[in-house]
């Protein structure tokens, strides 16, 4: 374990400064440190996705991604992908499509979504299912999710 040092932030937009192991997840930065309630823990390996957030526009994993690797990137979290005034097309989509249902795991599938529709808006079902292999949602909202996927890209579309 490193001694602790002051390491600066930029989540979504703002500044922060924690003190902190620059090893420690950025997840733990993200939740204790800063006071958000997203992303999310869930499995601590990188393999569930309910901790996503994007690291300089990509979808990364914040329970395995340090707080040191973190300084000096712009860092979005679910929160700052949209407002409640104007919402990501992602966000609008999963409301309309009445995607959640216990919610834990909506950051994972909108950053990493968000993610892909910025590099290819124009996905097919196979590419959107390939770009979001691996998530994990307990409640099984799947269709619902790649309904979401599809109208948010047609609406980036336009």
């Amino acid at each position: 374990m490193a001694a602790p040092k002051r390491i600066k932030l930029n989540v979504d937009g703002k500044p922060y400064s924690v003190t902190a192991d620059p090893e420690m997840p950025l997840l733990y930065a993200l939740r204790n440190d800063i006071g958000l309630d997203n992303p999310h823990f869930g499995c601590g390996l990188a393999q569930c996705g309910a901790c996503t957030v994007h690291v300089d526009g990509a979808a990364t994993r914040s329970c395995s991604f340090t707080v040191g690797q973190a300084e000096g990137k712009k860092v979005v979290t679910l929160a700052g992908l949209g407002t409640p005034e104007k919402p990501h097309p992602l966000q609008k989509a999963y409301v309309d499509e009445q995607v959640p249902q216990c919610g834990y795991c909506v950051n994972g599938w909108i950053m990493t979504a968000a993610e892909l529709l910025k590099k290819n808006p124009k996905a097919d079902d196979k590419q959107i299912r390939e770009g979001l292999a691996g998530l994990k949602c307990r409640c099984g909202t799947h269709m619902s999710i790649i309904r979401a996927v599809k109208r948010a890209a047609k609406e980036m579309a336009s």
